[in-house]
């Protein structure tokens, strides 16, 4: 009777030497990756679209715009965006009002020539016309490239490397 005690605890050291399924323990499996932060925003975020009017520029911008100009004239080997930039940020506070005021009659009026082209786009949305002419014309000058690419390849009959004499 010795003998089958003995045996009984060589059986259970060999079990304890086996590898365990996970799954009869119970052991959790590590968590699958979540979408980063910033992965969730970008899914989040509403595509553009681009036949969208853009918004219009400040009276500052306007200003910005003329100042360019002469400041590119007045020193043509300054290539910088930002000297550019903080000259034209200086100068616009160191204008009046008065001097201000033909700027911000610019801006007004293209804020007026915006909002009718925004009204007149919002309008074409909630008619359903989701693609407008702009993007069905370059959806149709991609299928037409693609279509030339293919008709090259097959009037050709074979394609030929570069290098090779033929």
């Amino acid at each position: 009777m010795k003998t089958a005690k003995g045996k009984d605890k060589v059986k259970n050291t060999k079990e304890a030497l086996k590898p365990v399924d996970d799954r009869k323990v119970g052991k959790r499996k590590a968590p699958a990756e979540k979408p980063s932060k910033r992965e969730i925003r970008k899914e989040k975020k509403a595509k553009k679209d681009p036949n969208k009017p853009k918004r219009p520029p400040s009276a500052f911008f306007v200003f910005l715009e003329d100042f360019r100009v002469t400041f590119k004239k007045e020193n043509p080997n300054v290539k910088a965006v930002s000297a550019v930039g903080k000259a034209g940020g200086q100068k616009w506070k160191s204008l009046s009002q008065a001097e201000k005021a033909p700027y911000e009659e610019k801006a007004a009026k293209r804020k007026a020539d915006y909002e009718k082209l925004i009204d007149a786009y919002n309008k074409n949305m909630e008619e359903g016309s989701d693609e407008s002419e702009k993007s069905r014309s370059e959806v149709n000058d991609e299928d037409e490239a693609s279509e030339e690419v293919s008709l090259n390849v097959f009037s050709a009959g074979r394609t030929t490397r570069k290098g090779k004499g033929r």
